[in-house]
């Protein structure tokens, strides 16, 4: 596995962080976690850590000197705060994080579109894409100054959220396309004012709806999980979507 990913690196024209081997920690949310990938460490409890989520696939291709995964599911930019910062220090070499959907209220739209249909979903999308635009700013900007504060010496990278669904795709069931087009827009809001707040602090962005187009719910090759019976892996990158979409982006951005 190691040999594929660091080849992988040379494809994309990344130089894998073996150039930068010392400790490496992973912020964030469920996208970062694994939430959807399977396979959860029981440590983990609810933060639903996975070995196939892509900081942990980043960190066996690399054998940085140290590597705290410390992402969780459900966490709020407070939560990261709060919780996760702790193995940040001046020697930290690498932090990856994903942080804002939860915040914007991202999962409770969703299941505003599932349950109540397309009106009830537009209104929940633009609260949550008015969030995004008027609060989530500042609340970035008291994540991203931790971060840089505890880890003045770090390469950070922040990692985006891809659009959920193909418009005019496969699935003949389920929301409308109205509502999922408005929910992919709501990823493009969030994504906008991530990179804006990212680049401010001289963060490098890492933008996964490229990579994830024509792989989204509703294409012929999903890496996203629609509603499952396991509720809380429904609208997350699966298995592949950790190690072809979002690893090839951690790669591209090292």
């Amino acid at each position: 596995m190691s040999a594929l990913l660091l080849t992988l690196g040379a494809v994309l024209g990344a130089t894998p962080a073996a150039a930068a081997t010392g400790p490496y920690v992973a912020l964030g949310d469920s996208y970062s976690s694994g939430e959807g990938a399977g396979n959860y460490t029981s440590s983990s409890g609810s933060c639903h850590r996975s070995p196939n989520a892509y900081p942990q696939l980043w960190a066996s291709a690399n054998s940085p000197s140290s590597f705290a995964f410390v992402a969780c599911s459900g966490a709020t930019t407070q939560d990261v705060i709060n919780n996760q910062l702790g193995s940040l220090n001046g020697s930290t070499s690498l932090v990856t994080v994903s942080a804002g959907g939860n915040d914007a209220g991202f999962a409770g739209a969703m299941q505003t579109c599932v349950l109540q249909g397309t009106d009830a979903c537009l209104t929940a999308v633009n609260n949550a894409k008015s969030f995004a635009t008027n609060q989530l700013p500042a609340r970035l900007n008291s994540l991203y100054t931790q971060i840089r504060n505890r880890a003045p010496n770090a390469r950070v990278v922040v990692l985006g959220y891809p659009h959920l669904y193909k418009i005019g795709g496969s699935c003949s069931f389920g929301i409308s396309d109205t509502s999922r087009n408005a929910i992919n827009g709501a990823a493009d809001t969030i994504d906008s004012v991530t990179s804006a707040r990212a680049s401010a602090y001289g963060f490098a962005f890492g933008d996964v709806r490229g990579i994830f187009t024509n792989h989204e719910i509703c294409s012929d090759d999903w890496w996203l999980n629609s509603t499952r019976l396991a509720v809380h892996e429904s609208y997350h990158p699966n298995a592949k979507g950790h190690s072809q979409g979002y690893l090839p982006t951690l790669f591209a951005k090292d």
